[in-house]
């Protein structure tokens, strides 16, 4: 798939062969790239409904989505660092955040870049809907001080719970989809700067999530880009 997962996918079954279609049941596991350990979850039977306007009916189970997740998780395509260098468009300080955190202003006096350091605690859990799946993730967000000499000191910690939908589609022979924020819930885990009203936050951590974070998930996810050739 890329340099983080790779699939792999074998029949299940010897095909059934019927006067009008050939029923083909194959069993796809979404690996870290060189880690072939088994996911774990167990892959359910499901069917096809029965259609006849096409020539080609291609489904997918949530468990091919489950190992997905599992797989991008563990080769931690889910932590991302977010800084100035690393985005243009990120120039966020501690000035700035001084302005909404009074907490922030005292205990950093001297204007310094932030950099944010985001990882998921847990498995991305995913459920299939009509027409589209809901991905729940769960993690953090640490947010350091760039000192002058490049030394970081951490501000704060808060955990996120972030609920997104994907709508996949088939284009160019490619398994694509898109995240998309529906929910977003923060609670301060720790805080070196003393105890502030995470609400004071929400704002503006979800318009960096909207705008930086979630670009950059789409670009590593597995359902983003799997080749169906």
């Amino acid at each position: 798939i890329d340099d983080l997962a790779e699939v792999d996918y074998a029949l299940n079954s010897l095909p059934a062969v019927f006067r009008p279609f050939i029923d083909l049941d194959l069993k796809g596991i979404v690996y870290p790239s060189g880690n072939y350990t088994g996911p774990p979850y167990v892959a359910a039977p499901f069917t096809i409904p029965d259609q006849s306007d096409s020539m080609l009916y291609l489904a997918f189970s949530e468990y091919f989505f489950q190992t997905s997740s599992f797989a991008y998780y563990t080769a931690g395509a889910f932590n991302i660092t977010i800084a100035e260098e690393t985005c243009s468009y990120f120039n966020i300080s501690t000035e700035i955040f001084g302005s909404i955190i009074p907490e922030v202003a005292e205990y950093s006096v001297t204007p310094y870049p932030v950099m944010l350091k985001l990882m998921a605690t847990e498995i991305p859990v995913i459920s299939l809907e009509q027409d589209s799946f809901t991905v729940e993730i769960r993690g953090s967000m640490e947010v350091f001080a760039v000192l002058p000499d490049s030394a970081t000191q951490s501000l704060f910690t808060m955990n996120i719970t972030a609920n997104t939908s994907i709508a996949p589609n088939i284009f160019d022979q490619k398994l694509m989809g898109s995240l998309c924020l529906n929910r977003l819930q923060f609670s301060l885990a720790h805080s070196n700067v003393g105890f502030f009203e995470i609400s004071l936050l929400e704002n503006i951590m979800s318009y960096i999530l909207q705008t930086e974070v979630l670009p950059s998930a789409n670009g590593k996810a597995a359902f983003q880009s799997i080749s169906l050739k």
